[in-house]
């Protein structure tokens, strides 16, 4: 029954996702607010939410993995014929890894050993949290080498060759400032010493640490960086680009092997 039903949303789906996602694509820069407090939103309902419908949930996980495959061809199929450049492409793949795959995750439990592959269902992990995100993105690798390594070593994989910028300070406000000042609009990988990873995203000039939280609420969740307990519990970070790596978007569109 759930395979008809997966069938049957598949079919209305597959000939529109395109479109949607065009359209949302196109009105980026008016809702940048918005998605932003969407995103607040979603993770803190999630995070409150004591029933969760996990079969309904995993049937659209998957759905919205497939839109993202299908995009991707288009995508690789438009640039090559000259219809977009590689910027289009580098903003479609930041809003489909932030606005449409990792909501899912949103209150999905955090252990040291959590390695689940479906959101809302078992526990994860800070780095498998990043992995299977980028895994699911369509990003060709292997979540669990990738997710075992050290934020450094994990950078380094996820950088293709770009910069990994390390920012050392004891105090934690000035640190605030100079990843601010290094980081662009966008999604990058954030390292925390030896001791954790997330993603970065800057919006409105507001840092955001997505991440499976270890600290409250113990849990996949959206904070700002500027009050993560988390963050003033390190003095070291490195950040790598995702939303700006040609390199990155490239292997990505053309399936090749991330490292």
């Amino acid at each position: 029954m759930l395979f008809l039903s997966f069938l049957l949303l598949w079919s209305g789906l597959q000939n529109t996702a395109l479109e949607q996602v065009d359209s949302k694509s196109q009105e980026r820069d008016d809702s940048t607010e918005s998605s932003i407090t969407y995103l607040r939103k979603t993770s803190e309902s999630q995070i409150k939410k004591n029933k969760v419908d996990n079969q309904s949930d995993t049937l659209s996980y998957t759905v919205t993995k497939k839109q993202i495959d299908l995009l991707r061809g288009r995508l690789r199929n438009d640039l090559n014929d000259n219809r977009i450049d590689i910027d289009s492409v580098k903003r479609t793949f930041s809003d489909q890894l932030m606005h449409q795959l990792i909501p899912y995750w949103y209150g999905t439990p955090w252990s040291f050993g959590g390695h689940t592959s479906t959101p809302r269902k078992g526990k994860i992990a800070c780095g498998y949290f990043v992995s299977t995100t980028l895994k699911d993105m369509g990003l060709k690798l292997n979540r669990f080498t990738l997710a075992q390594k050290s934020p450094i070593d994990e950078a380094k994989a996820i950088s293709c060759g770009t910069e990994i910028k390390t920012i050392s300070d004891n105090d934690s406000n000035q640190a605030l400032v100079a990843i601010n000042k290094f980081v662009q609009e966008g999604i990058y990988f954030i390292g925390f010493d030896t001791g954790h990873v997330g993603f970065l995203m800057k919006q409105n000039n507001t840092l955001y640490l997505v991440h499976s939280n270890y600290l409250s609420p113990i849990s996949v969740c959206i904070e700002p960086l500027a009050t993560a307990r988390v963050f003033k519990n390190f003095t070291k970070f490195h950040l790598v680009d995702i939303s700006h790596n040609e390199k990155l978007i490239r292997k990505w569109l053309n399936n090749e092997v991330l490292f």
